[in-house]
């Protein structure tokens, strides 16, 4: 499964939350995706967003790793494997409401 193809599953494998909670996370990867995320509901597009809250910037590699839990988010940015512009916190709440066990059936 390619990186893009992850992030086009994630809106069946997201938590709820603040119904209230707008924000557009866009990835920066071999093929750019973005999420808009309106209170539970998150929709993928391919392409980049006009203006994203938040860019992460990582390798396909990692970015499947850190949606499986197989990369802890803190380390990969610590050590430069994942980049991050905009709202941070924004950011590590968003990717903590993925349900990796669902995403994982998904797979």
């Amino acid at each position: 499964m390619t990186a893009k193809e992850l992030l086009h599953l994630i809106p069946k494998a997201f938590g709820a939350g603040d119904p209230s909670e707008r924000a557009t996370i866009q990835y920066d990867i071999s093929e750019p995706v973005y999420h808009v995320i309106t209170g539970s509901k998150v929709e993928a597009f391919d392409g980049r967003a006009e203006a994203p809250d938040v860019t992460i910037r990582v390798s396909d590699e990692n970015l499947i790793k850190l949606m499986r839990g197989q990369l802890n988010p803190m380390a990969a940015f610590m050590t430069g494997k994942l980049k991050v512009d905009g709202d941070v916190m924004l950011a590590q709440k968003l990717v903590a409401r993925v349900d990796r066990q669902r995403l994982e059936e998904l797979t």
